[in-house]
């Protein structure tokens, strides 16, 4: 533990929660000793110590001051907030790539009201009377625009009057002649006549209204437009289909017309998150628009009658803020990506940040933001903060950080406000917070926890006595959720040249990490594994396997088949192994943990460098013994139960030979030196 997570600790009382460790070395692995488990301090609503919160002193989250302008509520990210001041400034382009939940939506947003001020326009379709299909597009000033459709619409509707008064004397006039003359049939049928031509020859004065598509208020800022997902149609405007195209009832084409997200978003921001999901084509034509500064509108179905419309260039003078995660890249329009990169900046969202007081006090903010723009949870006393703060801890899964991925955070405070109105206390407390925990689970948790009964049930995970060739290992699901994975290995003789065959799934860097462990298997057993076949099974992974954190679990289960030496069932492990048998970390140690207490397990072997991140909730303290290691061979005198100890720890010496460094010459240590 780092000097920022001791004093974390003293300042706030919130303990990394770890269960009782050992270490090999110290004790005989059959009688681990076990520690009492640290009871981690809590804060009541009128005590508590203002440091651990970064100097904040308050009652509940309502003391806190919120400041008002977004980019100032944004929390953990230094750099993108700073990339979106200049980018603001000099109106440039941003990508912004990252985890779900780390404010990339809200950076957008922020963006929008640091835009420089400029005065928006309104954006008009007018008939062409030498081209229907050939819209006219006409700018004005904000506001402007309704004051001109509704100058033109009292004027048609003069017109129309003045047009109906005169219909409606001529016809009395034919329908008097009519009666006087005795022709009352004929005088009829030209009233039909009549009303017909009207209705075909007469100009319809509705239709020479222009049609206002886009619209802003004469004191408005700049637009933020959030146009992910949309179809090409919605992002680019669109033509709508005229199921009458002829006969005196169609809808003139400039009526049809209708503005996308990145006209609407003129002279302000247009926000696309999962930029990738766009079609390649809506990318290339939003390329157009972001070099051009203009778009025309045409219908988006070759089907449609709006096809046949084009209406002149459309201004859509934006700026872009392209967000998604980390394969958002990979399908990316190449020259979209290079527009942006030309003309702007590119951004990678932190996901975690220091656990400093300064941070902390921040994460408090985040917490009373959330319940004030919630506005239906009561605000939460200092018992509840730190209790979300420790949370913020855990699912950073980095030993002083605190996570950044605040949406999936934000909604652990909602559903723990929610307890607390339900109960009707006037204040959130811890209590709710740790209830919330329980309600509020991931699927992905949900789920393990269901595998993990049923897995009890039908004794695929077993967790007492000693097996051969079998070994607990310990996955992630999702990405707070833990699973136990069991891993069996045999050993048959070779009709071949001997290879080590894994199955259950397997992706490629887990594939990768099978053979890291061959290595280590000729170097302990000192057997030609060329006269055999090694035969590994990942049991249960209908999803498939992903990462190398199981390379431990595999040497082990690999090297008691070939020994024929049992593996004790009581332990479950995790670790990367390299070729040299160093455990290297993994991710999600906590998690793991968690899932091997659930499953029964008593004993967890981690790697010593990730001793720190663990993290783990009160009730499993005292069900697991956490045994951290740095070397493979203190895995396997852990967790294997040979007959003749004195011939297996002579094996293992073997591995760890290629730690020993030959002394150099003292002639060359002088011409090194």
């Amino acid at each position: 533990m780092d000097d920022t997570d001791s004093a974390a600790g003293r300042a706030g009382g919130a303990d990394l929660g770890t269960a009782p460790v050992i270490s090999p070395g110290v004790q005989e692995p059959e009688t681990p000793a076990r520690e009492e488990p640290a009871v981690p301090k809590t804060y009541a609503s009128d005590s508590f110590d203002p440091e651990f919160f970064g100097g904040i002193q308050f009652d509940t989250t309502a003391d806190i001051v919120i400041p008002p302008s977004l980019i100032d509520q944004v929390i953990g990210q230094e750099h993108a907030v700073e990339v979106i001041k200049k980018a603001a400034t000099q109106r440039r382009h941003v990508m912004m790539i990252g985890s779900p939940g780390t404010g990339k939506s809200m950076l957008a947003k922020a963006m929008s009201e640091l835009l420089p001020k400029e005065e928006m326009q309104d954006i008009l379709t007018y008939p062409n009377a030498e081209d229907s299909n050939n819209p006219i597009i006409r700018v004005v000033p904000a506001g402007r625009g309704k004051e001109i459709v509704a100058a033109h619409r009292a004027e048609a509707r003069k017109r129309v009057s003045s047009r109906n008064t005169m219909l409606m004397v001529l016809i009395l006039g034919i329908l008097l002649f009519a009666f006087f003359s005795g022709q009352i049939l004929m005088g009829l049928f030209i009233v039909i006549i009549l009303l017909m031509a009207f209705r075909t020859m007469m100009p319809r004065d509705e239709a020479m209204v222009p049609k206002l598509i886009v619209s802003n208020k004469p004191d408005s800022k700049a637009p933020f437009v959030d146009g992910t997902g949309s179809h090409a149609g919605a992002l680019l405007g669109d033509v709508r289909h005229d199921p009458f195209q002829s006969g005196g009832l169609e809808t003139p084409a400039h009526d049809r017309v209708e503005a996308g997200a990145i006209h609407r978003a003129h002279k302000g921001v247009l926000f696309i998150d999962e930029i990738n999901t766009l079609e390649l084509s809506s990318q290339q034509s939003l390329l157009t628009a972001l070099q051009e500064g203009e778009f025309p509108i045409t219908g988006q179905s070759d089907r449609s009658s709006g096809a046949m419309v084009r209406t002149e260039p459309v201004p859509c003078r934006f700026i872009m803020i392209a967000a998604g995660n980390l394969d958002a890249m990979q399908g990316m329009h190449p020259a979209l990506r290079s527009r942006i990169r030309g003309y702007g900046y590119e951004v990678y969202m932190s996901e975690t940040m220091d656990d400093t007081p300064a941070n902390r006090a921040r994460l408090v903010r985040f917490i009373a933001q959330e319940v004030q723009n919630d506005g239906k949870i009561p605000h939460f006393d200092p018992s509840a903060v730190s209790e979300i703060l420790r949370e913020a801890r855990r699912r950073s899964g980095r030993k002083g950080h605190l996570t950044l991925k605040l949406r999936d955070l934000g909604g652990l405070v909602r559903v723990a406000g929610d307890l607390a109105r339900q109960a009707g206390d006037p204040a959130t407390t811890m209590k709710h917070v740790v209830d919330a925990k329980q309600i509020a689970r991931s699927v992905e948790d949900q789920i393990s926890d269901e595998y993990i009964r049923r897995t009890r049930d039908y004794d695929l995970t077993i967790v007492s006595g000693t097996l051969v060739g079998r070994v607990n290992g310990l996955a992630v699901v999702g990405n707070d959720a833990g699973s136990v994975l069991p891993i069996t290995a045999e050993v048959t003789p070779s009709q071949g040249a001997g290879a080590v065959i894994a199955t259950g799934l397997l992706k490629e860097i887990a594939q990768e990490s099978i053979k890291n462990v061959s290595a280590l298997i000729k170097k302990f057993s000192g057997t030609d594994i060329r006269k055999v076949d090694i035969h590994v099974q990942f049991i249960g992974t209908y999803n498939g396997v992903e990462g190398d954190s199981a390379s431990v679990t595999v040497a082990t289960a690999v090297i008691s088949a070939l020994e024929d030496i049992p593996v004790r069932q009581d332990v479950a492990m995790t670790g990367s192994l390299s070729v040299r048998g160093d455990v290297l970390p993994i991710g999600g140690v906590t998690y793991k943990i968690e899932a091997a207490a659930k499953a029964g397990i008593h004993t967890v072997i981690i790697p010593q460098s990730n001793l720190d991140d663990v993290l783990i909730e009160e009730r499993y303290r005292e069900m697991v013994t956490i045994i951290p290691v740095t070397r493979i061979e203190e895995v396997l005198k852990y967790a294997l139960v040979p007959q003749d100890k004195e011939a297996f720890e002579k094996k293992l010496g073997l591995i760890g030979k290629h730690m020993e460094i030959p002394k150099m010459p003292e002639a060359a240590e002088k011409a090194e030196a």
